[in-house]
């Protein structure tokens, strides 16, 4: 299946750093016949900024030295590594001490859409006229939407949205959310971002910006510029990927 992919970060309108990084390849990297990054760093001074950049670069090292062709158990190990590495450097360096990073990391292949998420960086899957969420996020606001004792509706604007509870580098080991999506088809738009999309967008604003014709880029960028329209009160990171005929 043919892939086109475009990438985009943007400081937004209210922060200082940007400690949202992101990654693209539509050709292999090691094993893998694609790959597909968005996280989200947290931490102050400049340590989310860090923790985002070596958590990237770290899995991209690591699943272009592997041979393992199953993405879950290839992506798995790498995510592994990076937890492991940003720990290490929280813990040894007090200006680093609390950081770490959401993550959301996809690849496809002819058996379909292989995606991993710690945090509450997400992924959809637009195909025509729907949006699908295919990430769970790791967020308090989540668990509490989940046990039934807040609305969906209402969980965008909660005071504790921001509130993640999973995420890279925090703890000496991490549990990694895989999801596997076999019906992928030519026509599908997926789309990674962190929350400064996601926050700031109705799901139901994004699909019409996806639906709004134009090139990824110009798709992406409108999306940024949203974001930005309705507040841009964190940094933004979109990926887009078409899949093709």
């Amino acid at each position: 299946m043919k892939l086109a992919a475009y990438s985009v970060t943007d400081i937004g309108r209210i922060r200082k750093i940007n400690q949202d990084y992101v990654f693209t390849s539509e050709v292999p990297i090691g094993a893998l016949p694609n790959l597909f990054i968005v996280a989200d760093g947290m931490g102050g001074h400049k340590a989310g900024e860090y923790a985002s950049k070596c958590t990237v670069e770290t899995i991209v090292g690591e699943a272009n030295l592997s041979t393992e062709r199953n993405p879950v158990r290839a992506i798995s190990k790498a995510v592994r590594v990076a937890n492991r590495k940003i720990r290490k450097k929280a813990l040894s360096d007090d200006n680093y001490f609390g950081m770490g990073t959401t993550l959301v990391v996809a690849t496809i292949d002819d058996n379909g859409l292989t995606v991993a998420n710690v945090g509450d960086s997400r992924l959809y899957i637009i195909r025509e006229e729907e949006i699908n969420q295919i990430t769970v996020d790791h967020s308090l606001v989540e668990e509490m939407v989940q046990m039934g004792e807040l609305e969906r509706k209402k969980a965008r604007n909660h005071p504790d949205k921001n509130i993640i509870t999973r995420a890279i580098g925090v703890m000496d080991e991490v549990d990694v959310d895989f999801f596997e999506v076999d019906d992928v088809m030519a026509g599908d738009m997926i789309l990674m971002c962190s929350d400064g999309l996601s926050n700031m967008l109705e799901d139901t604003e994004i699909l019409g910006i996806i639906q709004s014709g134009g090139s990824l880029q110009d798709r992406a960028k409108r999306l940024v510029a949203a974001a930005n329209m309705n507040g841009g009160r964190d940094n933004i990171a979109v990926v887009l990927v078409e899949l093709q005929k």
